[in-house]
């Protein structure tokens, strides 16, 4: 499912803005999560839902198919707008969401995210702790965002270091202990990803070298059990974009594009002889060689079921072979190499696969994602700096051959 996220911030949404939006949604292909403003608050703190039932009954009347979301980084209100929400009032928000969205028909069942806290530092945790507490199971997916690095101060080498990629997985571990403590198996989602806070930063976060953090990303998730990401932002606001204002792709798109087209949801283990180090009493191993490997995605009718789909990031300055070894030994492979393209090296907005820079052909036609065939048992090269994507042919993988 592909989602569009929009955030409302005032108090009245225009009826005519929701119309645009929605066309454009589902013109698009795209399913709307619509996030109501949370800040309108009673004098007793709790959440005054007035102009909120107002927009609900319209779009009802309009039989447009919206999933919902109260606010964006409650852990955050106190900062940015002066009055504080904790996690049982904001939970007892949510209940009251609910409350008006069962007795309309078409959002009776509709689906309803939260919290959508920032970086789960302590206090965010304790607020997320008291949100599930009181509203665990009024959620179909907690939801939460997280931010790499400080866009204030960042170089382009900063997206290349390993510390920073494995922030992500002790987050992970955080929100996953929280939700599994009240709801078990709950659905979790990483509701809002950037490279860079405030907005990120001008000809680095939509630049090739931000990409090893997005790529990074996906695996990362896929590997932890979380199956949704939603991307901070498609254009227009800040620079952690996938098209520049002429809409034309960034290397993030690119990325996006290969990922979606190759990469099916099944995940499966790696084993990489003389990678995985034994770790040292108060020494983490961090790779700088980081490989991820799915069943093909069985949409792509390029593939048969059964075939495996590896993307590796090399973050060394030197190439890296790669032998494949057992039943992957002999398979045909095809690479689905991306590298920066031009003189600004790792600064470049533009990329190349296998060697052809990467372009639109007009402003509706994708490009032709042409392979490069490596022949059975020829050991993979990973260039230094750079990702890309690997389809072992015809392995016949019992994992991959059913859905």
């Amino acid at each position: 499912m592909l989602i569009l996220k929009l955030q409302a911030f005032f108090c009245f949404f225009p009826a005519r803005s929701l119309d645009k939006l929605y066309n454009f949604a589902d013109c698009s292909g795209l399913h709307l999560i619509f996030a109501l403003n949370a800040l309108r608050r009673n004098p007793n703190n709790s959440w005054n839902s007035s102009s909120a039932l107002s927009l609900l009954k319209y779009s009802a009347s309009k039989k447009y198919n919206i999933s919902w979301e109260l606010g964006n980084e409650p852990n955050n209100y106190r900062t940015m707008h002066g009055r504080a929400v904790n996690g049982s009032q904001l939970g007892k928000d949510y209940i009251q969401l609910k409350s008006l969205l069962q007795p309309i028909r078409i959002y009776s069942r509709a689906s309803l995210y939260g919290p959508n806290i920032g970086r789960p530092r302590k206090n965010v945790i304790a607020l997320l702790d008291g949100f599930m507490k009181v509203a665990g199971s009024t959620v179909d997916a907690v939801t939460w965002q997280h931010c790499y690095i400080d866009g204030r101060v960042v170089k382009v080498m900063d997206f290349l270091k390993t510390r920073l990629l494995d922030t992500l997985s002790d987050q992970i571990r955080k929100i996953q202990k929280v939700v599994n403590t009240y709801t078990p198996g709950k659905k979790i989602w990483l509701e809002g990803v950037v490279t860079t806070s405030a907005g990120g930063t001008n000809n680095l976060s939509d630049s090739y070298a931000a990409g090893f953090l997005w790529l990074n990303t996906l695996g990362m998730l896929a590997n932890q059990g979380i199956d949704v990401v939603i991307r901070h932002s498609f254009f227009d606001h800040g620079y952690n974009h996938l098209v520049d204002q002429n809409f034309n792709p960034l290397p993030d798109y690119w990325l996006s594009l290969l990922y979606k087209r190759l990469i099916g949801p099944k995940v499966l283990a790696v084993h990489v002889a003389g990678l995985q180090r034994k770790p040292r009493p108060g020494r983490v191993i961090r790779d700088k060689l980081r490989i991820y490997a799915h069943c093909t995605n069985h949409h792509n009718h390029n593939y048969v079921r059964g075939s495996i789909t590896l993307f590796i990031i090399n973050l060394h300055r030197s190439r890296k072979k790669i032998k494949l070894a057992g039943t992957l030994r002999d398979k045909l492979v095809h690479q689905y190499l991306l590298q920066p393209y031009g003189q600004e090296g790792l600064k470049s907005k533009s990329v190349q696969l296998n060697g052809q820079p990467l372009v639109m052909v007009d402003d509706g036609t994708l490009p032709e994602l042409k392979p490069r065939p490596l022949r059975a048992g020829r050991t993979l090269v990973i260039p230094p700096v750079t990702m890309g994507f690997y389809v072992v042919k015809n392995v016949n993988a019992l994992a991959c051959r059913y859905r």
